[in-house]
């Protein structure tokens, strides 16, 4: 088996040629045997191997550097420089990344998980590498989806500026996570079916030639063109134009051309982009023929494809689905936004009976916000599905073209809290501290599916900018007895006694229940809140409860800075309240990849430490047992 001769990076450099086919073919078998036990990222990684192992050849790893755009791509990376064995224990607590890490390997040059950022940081690199007059190689690969964010844009046009090599590859597989879509779509289409261009050159060079006496003029002329030849034969030349060398399109699939071309691309003593067209999914039916659902999949069967884990019942993300769709036929100023992530979010459901009212912009969170803010601003109602830790890039767009303007856009918040397998980049744990310090913006959670639609309506009827934060996975059906109208600003008594009082928020309701049973077991009085709004905060309830309590324990799946319970603590000792604050968060850290029962026990937010702390405070505070 040509696989076992990998184990560490450069290897792959001692294959003749034969061994190379055959590589490909066991890293494909790898890949989706291994993903169908784990879960993981496998269109994507499916549709790399050549490119690659390509990559791996013409590169000296660790010394030059490999940067991988997002990331999710990056698995043949890593089996290429050593870590094949571990795959076992892919995107589980305490084994590898589904993301490069720099942590993790010296082969993992720079840390990933969000799109458009590579070619930043490797235009960083390369000006660093001139500055400190070093001599090793900087290769970027970004895709076509990635491409659309405009930070890609911003790169490329300060990396024209660079006077050594430094080379882009556009991995061109005509998907983001979903289809891609809008201008940049459309180019690339362009280039695509431009078949033989570069031939085409050729030809055109050699019939002028022919041409007694001025043909050897006429050839000179037309190279010397600002545009050059290229320009006559696939219009428009964007990164041509842009200062930066295009070499392409490059089949993605066959190895030796691809060795070529970054032969090629790397003598070019200047940014040079190689278009690369790949097939997302590549040697494995199912995921070629459906990439969106296996871009990140679950555990599955590889003869069927199906997935393991289906139990059928709803998650947050399918309730946000049925009730979006069931108000937007009553409402026609509806209107849906997503950034690449119609399934994901949940609005393909949306997109499919309203076409006209959903809005896919690709991977450009900071352009879907702006756009939100002018339809809002044009009489509609717009409604922005975004994950928790991508939404983060449109802070300042939240902050100065919607709250500013006090618009009516509904921000539907998906992956909050502790999302998992995908580690540090993803896990949505700011979204209640860096949104509760915007004036105007109004932020709910829900206790459960039934008050998640409950608010989902109340937010569409609402006047003013207003987030729903909400996490993955299924939707909590307990505390099924307690349903109360949606109140601006109003939290909700579920259980009224003294002595200590637990307020939670959101997805934290199912904790909050059992700690509150385990403290009545031994003996304490205990009241359960379910906060509702984190902002506005209903200061009028904390003074309530103020009167009758001596401690508050609050509950969060958010950093504790900025959060709920620093907001409960800062309100108690601002009105002078006499009643000590518990809050229970995540603490000043970024929280890594694993099962997300198994991390909330790692970060503290697990029933026995909770109880401990709480048992604690009160004799301290009391000098009393129960």
């Amino acid at each position: 088996m040509i696989l076992n001769k990998i184990n560490k990076a450069n290897d792959i450099k001692n294959l003749g040629q034969s061994e190379l086919m055959q590589l490909t073919c066991e890293i494909r078998t790898f890949l989706i045997e291994n993903i169908s036990y784990t879960g993981g990222h496998l269109a994507s990684n499916l549709g790399v191997v050549e490119l690659t192992m390509a990559l791996h050849l013409a590169l000296d790893l660790p010394q030059d550097k490999l940067i991988w755009d997002v990331g999710h791509q990056a698995y043949t990376h890593k089996i290429l420089t050593g870590r094949k064995n571990s795959f076992d224990a892919l995107r589980k607590f305490g084994g590898i990344s589904g993301f490069p890490k720099r942590s993790e390997s010296p082969s993992d040059a720079f840390d990933t998980g969000h799109s458009s950022t590579s070619i930043s940081a490797g235009l960083g690199y390369a000006s660093a590498r001139e500055i400190r007059g070093e001599d090793y190689r900087v290769v970027s690969v970004i895709g076509d989806g990635s491409i659309t964010g405009g930070m890609a844009y911003e790169a490329l046009n300060n990396a024209a500026q660079l006077k050594s090599n430094f080379v882009i590859v556009l991995n061109d597989n005509n998907m983001s996570i979903s289809e891609n879509i809008g201008g940049i779509s459309g180019y690339l289409d362009g280039l695509r079916t431009a078949k033989g261009y570069m031939g085409l050159k050729e030809n055109v060079q050699s019939m002028l030639k022919k041409f007694p006496h001025q043909g050897e003029r006429l050839t000179r002329y037309i190279t010397n063109t600002k545009s050059g030849i290229k320009q006559l034969f696939v219009p428009g030349m964007l990164f041509e134009n842009m200062g930066i060398t295009y070499l392409g399109p490059i089949d993605g699939h066959d190895l030796q051309a691809l060795q070529r071309a970054f032969h090629q691309a790397m003598q070019v003593k200047k940014a040079v982009l190689v278009h690369v067209i790949t097939n997302k999914g590549q040697g494995y039916r199912y995921a070629e023929e459906n990439p969106a659902r296996f871009h990140g999949t679950a555990p599955f069967n590889i003869a069927t494809g199906c997935t393991l884990e289906s139990d059928g019942i709803d998650s947050y993300t399918d309730v946000f689905s049925k009730v979006i769709c069931d108000e937007g036929g009553k409402n026609e100023n509806i209107v849906a936004i997503t950034a690449a992530m119609g399934d994901g979010t949940g609005l393909a459901a949306f997109s499919k009976r309203f076409p006209k009212r959903f809005f896919d912009v690709g991977i450009a969170e900071e352009h879907a916000v702006t756009f939100a803010a002018g339809l809002a601003a044009g009489g509609m109602k717009p409604v922005v599905a975004i994950y928790s830790s991508f939404l983060q890039r449109a802070y300042d767009q939240i902050i100065h073209d919607v709250c500013l303007q006090n618009l009516p856009v509904f921000f539907a918040i998906d992956r909050a809290g502790l999302v998992g397998s995908d580690g540090e980049t993803h896990q949505g744990l700011f979204d209640l501290s860096y949104l509760s310090s915007i004036p105007h913006m109004v932020i709910m959670a829900p206790k459960n599916r039934w008050e998640m639609a409950d608010m989902i309506r109340f937010a569409l009827d609402f006047p003013t900018p207003i987030a729903l934060r909400y996490p993955r996975g299924e939707a909590y059906r307990g505390l099924v007895q307690f349903r109360s109208e949606i109140k601006l600003g109003k939290s909700e008594i579920l259980y009224e006694e003294d002595s200590i009082a637990i307020i939670f928020i959101g997805n934290m309701a199912n904790l909050a229940e059992s700690v509150r049973y385990a403290l009545k077991e031994i003996g304490y009085n205990c009241s359960l809140v379910n906060g509702r709004f984190v902002k506005p905060l209903d200061t009028e309830r904390i003074e309530q409860l103020a009167k009758t309590h001596q401690l508050f324990v609050t509950l969060e799946e958010n950093e504790l800075m900025g959060g709920f319970g620093q907001q409960v603590a800062a309100y108690v000792q601002e009105a002078k309240l006499e009643v000590r604050v518990r809050s229970v968060g995540i603490s000043d850290e970024y929280v890594e990849h694993g099962n997300v029962d198994l991390l909330r026990k790692e970060v503290g937010l697990d029933k026995n430490v909770i109880v401990n702390q709480v048992v604690s405070d009160y004799i301290i505070m009391t000098g009393e047992a129960p």
